[in-house]
């Protein structure tokens, strides 16, 4: 009986232990690297080569036995990268990167940053997508990801993990030179309007998020501007943008329309904002008085303005610096405002002032500027205002002095609902003032469209 029970027990072990999903048990890494290969290699320069910039066609590898070289500088452990690889030819110096679409979604777990792979190209397609070079499946006009069946057929990984080294950039010197490939850049800081007090935006969980968010970097440097791009499906999308300054290490991208350049983190950890110092223009301010007189000095809802000539009739500087396009009536549920966008100009910059007539502030103390700014579409911040008591009749030769308006972030999709208030102290003012609203877009990567609406000063 003690013979045949403990038979039995044995059977049912090695039953149960057949049953265990494998998945809990892992291989040593060892057994699934290559340290010696042997085969033809190439490089991502060499393959991003074969695409023909002018023709845009689709090419189809089918050499056999050649594979590119290349290394891991994306993570998608965040959720901020989906189904895509992206590599570079060098861990340091690198002079040419690439995207590979893969049907995985948890990639980090096989190929991890620093790994070097070999890439087999028979099979593969090569296209530019939305401003960047990707290799993946040809299907019906489109280059898709590589299928599940076939990813360890051409993703090959190397012995060799490497530290990367970020190449150091500048925000000027982005360019397609370095494309997908793995920067860092030092001494940023986000735009003003996104860290205010009364709402700090967060990488991507705003209500008017969608896909991919992006918020707006600026340089301490040399003043240029950026985007950082974060998906929101990623795992720190919630995360609150810092107020200080410091450096931000990812990947150079395109974003979806391929209209300007972004960056892409891999985790938060790469956003390194330890500086409470930022580099803020010098505001104006003559105090805080901001609550509103009694006499109302100067009004305008634009209810009138059913043509932009209306405004130059009553005393409105309304110039576009290059000719172009200036400050237009538009209607909205009802509502009649001022819009302006750099958005199918073709103009690059667009430098547009709305001016104010004269308000005279010598009869009347305490006086309140007050105006409200409603943004959509929204891909840079690119408008201020200003004040000045001796204005030239051209925007360019006055003295012109900066306020720190409310400049609001809109949706990048849609048109925006909400106007944003801003208001002034700017009692320390005598004689005649105008107020000043600057546009400066440039079509087609900073287009977004602002509205705005019930400029007003009161005084008592």
């Amino acid at each position: 009986m003690r013979s045949r029970f403990y038979t039995s027990l044995s059977i049912l072990i090695v039953l149960c232990i057949s049953c265990v999903n494998t998945d809990d048990f892992e291989l040593p890494e060892t057994e699934s690297l290559i340290d010696d290969f042997n085969g033809t290699t190439t490089s991502i320069s060499a393959v991003k080569g074969h695409y023909n910039i002018e023709t845009k066609e689709i090419y189809t590898f089918q050499e056999t036995d050649v594979f590119m070289e290349g290394y891991v500088i994306s993570s998608d452990e965040g959720g901020n990268f989906y189904k895509k690889l992206m590599l570079q030819d060098k861990p340091e110096n690198p002079t040419s990167g690439i995207q590979i679409l893969v049907d995985d979604a948890s990639l980090f777990n096989s190929y991890e940053f620093g790994r070097k792979l070999y890439i087999k190209l028979d099979g593969l397609s090569l296209w530019k997508n939305n401003g960047v070079m990707q290799l993946g499946i040809q299907n019906r006009g489109d280059v898709v990801v590589i299928p599940k069946a076939l990813i360890e057929e051409h993703l090959i990984k190397s012995i060799k993990r490497e530290i990367i080294t970020p190449i150091s950039l500048t925000l000027s010197e982005f360019s397609l030179v370095y494309a997908n490939l793995y920067v860092q850049v030092e001494d940023v800081q986000f735009n003003k309007n996104l860290v205010r007090d009364a709402h700090i935006f967060s990488l991507a969980g705003e209500s008017t998020d969608r896909y991919d968010a992006e918020r707006q970097l600026e340089s301490c440097i040399d003043g240029f501007t950026t985007m950082l791009s974060t998906s929101t499906y990623s795992d720190f999308k919630s995360m609150l943008l810092p107020k200080g300054s410091g450096s931000i290490t990812g990947v150079l991208s395109r974003n979806f329309y391929d209209d300007h350049f972004v960056l892409i983190l891999n985790s938060p950890k790469d956003l390194d904002f330890s500086s409470d110092n930022r580099c803020d223009p010098e505001f104006f301010t003559c105090g805080n008085e901001k609550e509103m007189g009694v006499e109302l000095l100067f009004e305008e809802n634009f209810n009138s303005i059913t043509n932009e000539n209306m405004l130059d009739r009553k005393g409105w500087t309304n110039i576009n610096i290059n000719g172009g396009k200036r400050f237009e009536d538009a209607t909205l549920l009802g509502n009649r405002f001022l819009r302006v966008s750099a958005y199918n100009t073709m103009e690059s910059p667009m430098e547009v002032w709305l001016v104010t007539p004269n308000i005279n502030l010598d009869k009347s103390i305490a006086e309140v500027l007050t105006f409200e700014i409603k943004a959509s579409f929204d891909n840079a911040t690119i408008l201020s205002v200003y004040i000045t008591d001796d204005f030239t009749g051209n925007p360019r030769t006055t003295n012109w002095k900066l306020l720190d308006a409310q400049v609001p972030k809109g949706p990048s999709n849609q048109n925006g609902l909400i106007f944003k208030k801003s208001e002034f102290d700017i009692s320390c003012f005598n004689g005649d003032v105008n107020i000043a609203f600057k546009y400066l877009g440039s079509a087609p990567d900073k287009t977004t469209t602002y509205d705005i609406d019930n400029v007003r000063v009161t005084g008592n």
